[in-house]
């Protein structure tokens, strides 16, 4: 199972150790791509800072992120599993996990990220502040830029099995699977039951909770069909759509009674 998370914009501080090692970072197919990224974030935070800020649409209160991003190649790096916060993350509790589950996170957990494509929790970034839809000076959009990269390198990654997309739209657009993976991806909306609307805030904390639980279960349901009989087991009320034709992805809603 191969599980695609977007990031969080908060993030923790970077850690004291040692700085990024582009070359250690997972899905190496990915490298030039993000070497360019790196070089031209770290070069327009180096340079005007409000300029900066409008690029990257960053608030005056926000105006320390310039300099963060600026220190990217030097700044210590810490596991992305620690770096990634908020309300997905917080209720995923990646740190709580027991061990078999930790690794069982470090296999299928993929975060998708503007800066570094796609990292695997495991790896060691720097925190830092460029969402996908930023456009940088020299590279136009970033989700355009990770567009060609990203089908080279994921088709490999997903293998054979279940590809659950939990993405956020900016971040599905750099890469969206196609023909035979497509078939074996499911997407997930989370629905308030009552009103059957979809839902905001709940929906990134239920994300994070059917994560948890998939991870801590020891689930490993090898198709959306299968994913959708896991959840219901796990207590999830799931609502499921089959592909109305080969190459698409399937459906799925996940129904919450209360929204907090």
């Amino acid at each position: 199972m191969l599980v695609l998370l977007p990031p969080s914009e908060g993030k923790a501080a970077s850690g004291r150790g040692a700085p990024l090692k582009p070359e250690s970072l997972s899905l190496p197919g990915l490298r030039e791509a993000r070497e360019a990224v790196l070089g031209e974030l770290v070069g327009l935070c180096a340079g005007d800072e409000d300029k900066a800020r409008e690029v990257l649409g960053l608030s005056e209160g926000l105006r320390g992120e310039v300099a963060k991003n600026a220190e990217l190649r030097t700044a210590g790096a810490r596991p992305a599993g620690e770096v990634y916060t908020g309300v997905l993350y917080d209720a995923l509790g990646l740190a709580s996990l027991d061990t078999a589950a930790k690794r069982r996170a470090a296999r299928s957990l993929l975060v998708f990220s503007g800066l570094w494509g796609a990292v695997r929790v495991t790896d060691r970034i720097p925190s830092y502040r460029c969402s996908m839809g930023v456009r940088l000076p020299g590279l136009g959009a970033l989700g355009a830029h990770w567009r060609a990269p990203m089908a080279s390198v994921l088709p490999e990654v997903a293998g054979d099995g279940l590809v659950l997309d939990l993405r956020s739209s900016a971040y599905a657009a750099a890469w969206k699977p196609k023909g035979e993976v497509a078939g074996r991806t499911a997407t997930v909306r989370v629905l308030h039951a009552p009103t059957r609307k979809v839902v905001s805030h709940f929906n990134k904390a239920t994300k994070g909770r059917i994560v948890r639980s998939l991870l801590s279960s020891g689930a490993a349901p090898e198709d959306p069909a299968r994913l959708v009989e896991a959840l219901r087991d796990l207590g999830y009320v799931v609502e499921a759509a089959a592909p109305a034709r080969a190459g698409q992805a399937w459906s799925l809603d996940v129904l919450v009674a209360e929204v907090h």
